[in-house]
């Protein structure tokens, strides 16, 4: 059964992204496919019976392949390729945790620093079998990811509002990454805060920050109301290359006061599932799990292709003992927004 031209483009762009290759080759294939998706169909074919399919800016031999396979009613090889070379099997744990997963409540948009709209990460969300998916752009102050200001997020909240309808019975959740400031504040208007679902807290700024004062900004953000997920607590990268380029250190904190204080204000610890993060490390991951902390295993996807690394998140939580019941997005959508209204 064949694919069509666009499919075949944005499928292999996914996975490209899923193995973690480098972002030109994806946005090579995304970049293709947005093109030939407002072509009519009559024209695109004309081009590849002429064989001037490479003449469109952005189409090279490649993607002009895949494109005149995809017409031909062939699943492109490079497709087929890319398929069957998929990631080998999970152990049992992980893919049970996996299984439990409701949703992701950690991901970007093209609002902010992602590469892709809305729509379709959510679409990608859909097909891997989540029942919702957190939008959580950037806020203001994070102006090298295009943070969102408090005019955008409304828009942007409209924006979903108009999804929803059409996406029904998946659920958008909005959402922000608010930063968590220098005294602990969070980067973002209280009153709106308080209309999203679900508010994830990072620290973006300042890593270097003297361990003392680190922990006591950490503090403050976990005890306001507002916050419902710590995100990617230490900072750290430990794999060249992604989103945020070199390596990084961890930052220093008291470890055990933060997690105590997620576990007093029932704030979930971010398990976090980029590849260049995982963070937490596996010595805090334990220290969480023996506070009693509760975990949110999230993509923090900037593409559709990464929705698809939470199972690195989920082999990490296996390894360290934590079982569905702890995670709080294998909650469904009515018990999950029970529990982030709640705070």
């Amino acid at each position: 059964m064949g694919v069509e031209p666009v499919e075949a483009l944005r499928r292999i762009a996914y996975l490209l992204e899923r193995a973690h290759e480098p972002s030109y080759r994806v946005r090579a294939f995304r970049g293709a496919a947005d093109l030939i998706a407002s072509l009519p169909r009559d024209e695109l074919a004309q081009k590849a019976r002429s064989g001037t399919l490479t003449t469109l800016p952005g189409i090279g031999k490649v993607t002009a392949l895949v494109i005149e396979e995809a017409l031909r009613g062939e699943v492109p090889i490079y497709l087929r390729r890319m398929e069957a070379t998929e990631d080998v099997p999970l152990d049992e744990a992980t893919a049970a945790l996996r299984a439990a997963l409701k949703g992701d409540l950690h991901t970007h948009s093209d609002w902010s620093d992602g590469g892709s709209p809305i729509r379709e990460m959510a679409e990608a969300a859909r097909s891997l079998g989540h029942e919702y998916l957190a939008l959580t752009d950037h806020s203001p102050r994070l102006k090298v990811a295009n943070g969102l200001s408090a005019e955008r997020l409304l828009t942007q909240l409209d924006e979903v509002a108009r999804l929803n309808k059409e996406l029904a019975p998946f659920r958008i959740l909005t959402g922000i990454e608010v930063d968590i400031l220098d005294d602990g504040s969070l980067d973002q208007a209280p009153e709106l805060l308080e209309r999203l679902d679900v508010v994830v807290a990072s620290v973006h700024s300042k890593l270097r920050m003297d361990r003392v004062d680190m922990t006591r900004r950490m503090v403050a953000a976990i005890a306001d109301p507002l916050v419902d997920v710590l995100g990617h607590c230490t900072g750290r990268i430990v794999q060249a290359g992604g989103v945020r380029g070199g390596l990084r250190p961890e930052s220093e904190f008291d470890a055990a006061l933060v997690f105590d204080a997620c576990v007093a204000y029932d704030v979930a610890v971010e398990i976090n599932s980029r590849p260049e993060r995982l963070d937490p490390p596996k010595r805090l991951l334990r220290l969480a799990v023996e506070a009693g902390c509760r975990f949110a295993i999230d993509s923090d996807a900037h593409a559709p292709g990464q929705l698809a690394w939470q199972p690195n998140g989920c082999e990490r939580a296996a390894r360290s003992g934590i079982g569905p019941e702890q995670i709080v997005n294998t909650l469904d959508v009515t018990d999950l927004l029970a529990w982030t209204g709640s705070h």
